[in-house]
């Protein structure tokens, strides 16, 4: 999973699925979109205007629970 933040455009993706895909998007809200892969794979999660949406007017914290990594 990568997490990316573009600061001039205020967006945040959340890629959970690695490699090119073909990807249908699925419109939550005028904020939030759903990438869609093959066999309804979610592939990513586009947020528009982040800090509104997600903050409350700053860049969220991001907490990561039970979870284990390796740092490459």
């Amino acid at each position: 999973m990568k997490i990316s933040y573009d600061s001039e455009i205020d967006a945040l993706y959340i890629r959970l699925a690695e490699g090119e895909h073909q990807c249908r998007t699925l419109q939550l809200t005028e904020e939030i979109a759903l990438n869609i892969g093959k066999n309804e794979l979610l592939v990513g999660i586009e947020v528009l205007d982040a800090t509104k949406v997600l903050g409350g007017g700053n860049v969220p914290n991001v907490v990561l629970e039970n979870i284990s990594f390796t740092v490459a």
